[in-house]
C-alpha cells in the first residue's frame, strides 16, 4: 500500500450525493472517461448516466465503460448497442455466467466501482449505477452506501489501474486498442490529505485490502467501527478483532439487519463469538445497508467496494481508499454513529443466547455452505 500526500478526499453518502457529482464530472470531461461498475441497472439513474455518457462520446470524449458479466446481466443488449452506437466503448468482465458452476473463474467478479475523468479526478466506493430506491420489496427507505471523490496525486494510481485493466481485457477480447491521450498530472493540493488506493486482484494484490484492515486493527488503541453489508470474516480477521477488544479497544460492528440473500445468514454464526468477547453488534434495519466502510481511532478510515466476506477478500476485484485524516475520520464516524443511534438495533448477548435453536442451526448450516463453496474453488481457512 503506497501512501500519497496532497489529496482532497470528499465523502459522498448514497446516490443522492454521488450521482449529481458523477454526472457533473461526465459533463465536464474533455478527453477521457473510465467507469467500472459491478451493477448497471436501467432505471432512471442508469438512463441519466447513460445519456450523459453518450453525450460525452458524441462531443469527442473517449468513454470506456466496463461492466461485470454477472452484476450487470440484466442490462438489455439493445441498450448496450445504443451506447456503442453513440460512441461509448463497452466491455463486459467475464460475460460467461453459470448458476450451477463453482469454478473459480465464474466467482471472480469485477466488484469494484472506480471511475476516472481526464486523469484529474475520480471516484471510488461501493455505489453501483442503480437508483437508491431500487431495492427489494420497493421499500420507502433508500439503500445506504458510500463513495469518495478523489483529487490530487492519488488519482494517478486510479487512472493507471483502470487503464491497465481495460487494456488487458481489450487484448483478451480481441478489441482494438484505445489510444491514450497525453494528460497532465493531477495537481498536488496544499494541506491535502494523506491517502492510499488499495485494490484486490488475483495476481499481485491478492490480500492487500485484508492486510490494510488487519494492520489498522492491530494498531487501534481506542475504537473501531466497521460497517459491512456482508460480514463473514475469516480466522485472522476474527482473531484480530477479538484481540483488539481484549486490549481495551471499543469495537462496534454495524451489520445488515435485513436479509437480502439467504447466504447472508452466515454472518450470524460469528455473533456468539464476538458478543462473548465484548464486541458490540448493531443491525441496521431502516433499509438495505450496502456500506463497506470503517473508522479506527481518530486518523484512519476506509471507503470502498470490499465487503468483509470470502467472496470480496478472496475472489473479486475490489478497490478501497484508505485515508489518514482527522476531519475525514470525524465526518464518517459521525454519520456511522447517527446510523447506530437512530436506525440500528443492538444485539445483546442475553437476547442472542435465547434465540430459537432452529435459527441458530440454520445460520451454522449457511456458514458451512459458504466455507465449503470457498473450499471448492481452492481456498482454505488459513485466511
Amino acid at each position: 500500500m503506497r501512501w500519497e500526500s496532497g489529496n482532497r478526499i470528499t465523502l459522498l453518502k448514497n446516490g443522492t450525493e454521488f450521482f449529481p457529482s458523477l454526472a457533473a464530472s461526465i459533463e465536464s470531461a474533455q478527453r477521457e472517461i473510465y467507469i467500472q461498475t459491478y451493477i448497471y441497472e436501467l432505471d432512471d439513474t442508469g438512463r441519466m448516466i447513460g445519456d450523459k455518457l453518450m453525450a460525452a462520446a458524441q462531443r469527442g470524449v473517449q468513454v470506456m465503460l466496463l461492466l461485470d458479466g454477472y452484476g450487470s446481466r440484466k442490462l438489455a443488449p439493445d441498450y448496450v448497442q445504443q451506447l456503442e452506437a453513440a460512441g461509448v466503448k463497452v466491455m463486459v468482465y467475464r460475460p460467461k455466467i453459470s448458476p450451477w458452476s463453482l469454478k473459480r473463474s465464474r466467482l471472480r467478479r469485477l466488484h469494484r466501482k472506480v471511475s476516472v475523468f481526464d486523469g484529474q479526478h475520480g471516484y471510488v466506493g461501493g455505489i453501483n449505477i442503480i437508483d437508491d430506491m431500487n431495492v427489494p420489496g420497493k421499500r420507502a427507505a433508500p439503500r445506504v452506501d458510500y463513495a469518495v471523490k478523489v483529487e490530487g496525486p492519488l488519482v494517478f494510481a486510479l487512472h493507471l489501474s483502470t487503464r491497465n485493466l481495460w487494456r488487458r481485457l481489450a487484448w483478451l477480447h480481441l478489441r482494438e486498442a484505445v489510444p491514450h491521450p497525453v494528460l497532465p498530472a493531477p495537481s498536488f493540493i496544499t494541506d491535502g490529505m494523506r491517502a492510499a488506493f488499495v485494490m484486490r486482484d488475483n495476481v499481485l494484490h491478492r490480500r492487500d485490502i485484508e492486510r490494510a484492515y488487519l494492520k489498522a486493527i492491530g494498531k487501534a488503541r481506542e475504537e473501531i467501527i466497521i460497517a459491512s453489508a456482508y460480514f463473514v470474516p475469516g480466522k485472522k480477521f476474527r482473531q484480530a478483532l477479538i484481540a483488539a477488544s481484549q486490549r481495551g479497544v471499543r469495537v462496534r460492528l454495524l451489520l445488515q439487519g435485513r436479509m437480502e440473500y439467504w447466504l447472508m445468514f452466515a454472518t450470524h454464526e460469528v455473533y456468539a463469538l464476538f458478543l462473548r468477547h465484548g464486541i458490540e453488534i448493531y443491525e441496521y434495519r431502516a433499509s438495505f445497508m450496502h456500506s463497506k466502510v470503517a473508522v479506527m481511532d481518530k486518523r484512519w478510515a476506509t471507503v470502498g467496494s470490499s465487503n468483509l466476506d470470502p467472496f470480496s477478500l478472496l475472489l473479486a476485484r475490489e478497490a478501497n481508499i484508505v485515508v489518514q485524516d482527522k476531519r475525514f475520520n470525524a465526518e464518517l464516524k459521525a454519520d456511522l454513529e447517527r446510523a447506530i443511534a437512530e436506525k440500528a438495533t443492538r444485539v445483546r448477548p442475553e437476547d442472542w443466547s435465547r434465540r430459537h435453536i432452529f435459527k441458530r442451526m440454520f445460520s451454522l448450516l449457511v456458514y458451512v455452505v459458504v466455507r465449503v463453496m470457498i473450499g471448492l474453488v481452492g481456498h482454505h481457512e488459513k485466511h
